[in-house]
C-alpha cells in the first residue's frame, strides 16, 4: 500500500493529511473552506485516492494560506507515498468535460517542478472563495510533489464548472501517472535511473 501521513504546522495553518494512493475514493476533508472541501472531495473520488485532510487555518483572514498550504501538504503526501517511483507510468493526461466547459490536464512525475496554468477563470469569486487561489493550490502541490503540471481550459464560461473540471482532470491525470505499469518490471521510468 502506497500511503503517507503529512503534518504541516505553521503560524497560519495546522494540517494533517492521511493519503492512500491505492484506495477506493473514500474521503473526509475539513479545511474550514466549503468550496475547497468540495474540490478535494472531487479529487479523491475521481482519482480513487483515500484522503483525509484536517486543516485549521487563519480563515478569518481569507482562504489563501489554507488553500496554498493544503496544496503543499498534499503534494508532500504524494511525494512520500510514491517513494522512488519504481514502476509508475510517470505520465498522465486527460480531457474532462463539465457541461459547457472542457479542461485538459497533463502531469509528469519527473522530479522537477513546472506549472503551466491557463484556466482563465472569468469571475473573481465562487461563493466566498477567491478563484485566484486555484492557481495557488496547483502551484503549491506541484512544488512539493516535484511534478510538471500543464492545466488548460479549452473553453468554458462558468467559473464553478471550470474549477470543478480542473480538479477532476487533475485527479484523473495523477491517477494515470501513479498507476503501476507491470511492463516496467519494477524499473524507474527514466534513462537517468531516478525521478
Amino acid at each position: 500500500m502506497r500511503t503517507a501521513k503529512t503534518v504541516r504546522k505553521t503560524n497560519e495553518t495546522d494540517i494533517i493529511i492521511n493519503l492512500n494512493i491505492d484506495g477506493t475514493g473514500v474521503y473526509k476533508n475539513d479545511t474550514g473552506c466549503g468550496f475547497l472541501n468540495h474540490m478535494l472531495d472531487l479529487f479523491a473520488k475521481h482519482g480513487q485516492f483515500d484522503l483525509n485532510i484536517n486543516c485549521k487555518g487563519d480563515v478569518y483572514v481569507d482562504y489563501h494560506h489554507t488553500t496554498e498550504d493544503v496544496g503543499i501538504a498534499l503534494g508532500e503526501a504524494f511525494l512520500t507515498a510514491l517513494g522512488d517511483k519504481t514502476g509508475i507510468k510517470r505520465y498522465g493526461d486527460v480531457i474532462i468535460p463539465m457541461d459547457e466547459t472542457l479542461v485538459l490536464c497533463a502531469v509528469d512525475f519527473s522530479g522537477r517542478c513546472c506549472v503551466i496554468d491557463k484556466l482563465d477563470i472569468p469571475s473573481e469569486k465562487v461563493g466566498d472563495f477567491d478563484t485566484e487561489l486555484v492557481d495557488e493550490f496547483f502551484a503549491g502541490f506541484s512544488r512539493s510533489s516535484k511534478i510538471t503540471l500543464h492545466i488548460k481550459k479549452i473553453y468554458g464560461t462558468n467559473s464553478h464548472h471550470i474549477i470543478e473540471a480542473a480538479f477532476k482532470a487533475f485527479a484523473r491525470a495523477i491517477k494515470n501517472a501513479v498507476t503501476i505499469d507491470d511492463s516496467l518490471k519494477n524499473q524507474i521510468p527514466s534513462t537517468k535511473g531516478v525521478l
